[in-house]
């Protein structure tokens, strides 16, 4: 009799283990935004984010779900590329917004500066559909950023469509998804050398990003889950820390003078 019991608090232990593992997986990817996407709208300066983070989650996300379509694995994963998917937008959406209201007020308080009038003030459009390289994926406007996501989502579903027979396409369509992901903490490791400063990074941010893809990683071992998963995973844990020696490195030994960032308003400050 005691013996049951205790089989059954194990297993229910178990139950509650995979639970809790399985939503950490489906929305553990999401958290490390949070405290960036919060310091963004408190300073409306958005500086300090690369939006290229974006650009590579949003690439490694649609990858992995197309290589569903070739090779199975878990559900918990196409759910996780889904929200994750969905993150990244709502980050660029925001991203867009603060940068152009912060040229549209650079701008008016040059023309102050000159006398001229409100109705003059103008921010010259960078369009997806202009096709201009020079701006890739520093649009004005949101709905180019998504105009491109569908472009290339459906670009690359044709393409595996058509090649979907090829083991060699397939496990190709894997390996360059997670590589991508895997490549998630370059535009922010960039990003910081060419400022030489971490300023308007969250480094909660980032402790969440080498915790998350430790465990996920971890995840892909225990799971037995596509080689190109867990070795890509050691990679990224890998980029996590060289950002988190950047910022070891920038605050002990500054590269230039911090900078200041007011408000322009106190409603741009509220959540």
């Amino acid at each position: 009799m005691e013996d049951e019991l205790f089989n059954q608090i194990v297993s229910v232990f178990n139950n509650l283990v995979s639970w809790i593992a399985a939503g950490a997986m489906v929305f553990g990817g999401l958290v490390p935004y949070v405290p960036q996407y919060r310091d963004i709208r408190r300073t409306q300066n958005a500086e300090g984010f690369s939006t290229y983070v974006c650009l590579v989650l949003l690439v490694a996300n649609i990858l992995r779900i197309l290589f569903r379509f070739g090779r199975y694995f878990e559900t918990l994963l196409l759910w996780q590329s889904i929200i994750m998917i969905a993150t990244m937008l709502i980050m660029l959406n925001l991203c867009t917004n603060v940068r152009t209201a912060t040229e549209l007020n650079t701008k008016r308080r040059s023309f102050i500066a000159t006398d001229s009038t409100d109705e003059e003030v103008r921010i010259p459009k960078r369009l997806f559909l202009d096709f201009d390289w020079n701006h890739f994926w520093s649009w004005s406007r949101f709905v180019d950023y998504v105009q491109c996501v569908l472009a290339f989502t459906l670009v690359a579903a044709y393409i595996t469509y058509l090649l979907l027979d090829s083991a060699l396409f397939v496990e190709s369509l894997g390996f360059l998804a997670v590589f991508t992901e895997a490549m998630l903490g370059t535009p922010q490791l960039y990003c910081n050398y060419q400022n030489k400063s971490t300023e308007g990074m969250s480094i909660k941010m980032v402790l969440m990003w080498t915790s998350g893809d430790t465990f996920k990683t971890g995840y892909f071992l225990l799971t037995q889950a596509p080689v190109q998963f867990w070795t890509c995973g050691l990679l990224q844990v890998v980029v996590d820390f060289a950002i988190l020696f950047q910022v070891y490195y920038y605050s002990r030994y500054p590269q230039k003078p911090v900078s200041h960032t007011v408000s322009l308003t106190t409603s741009a400050k509220a959540l």
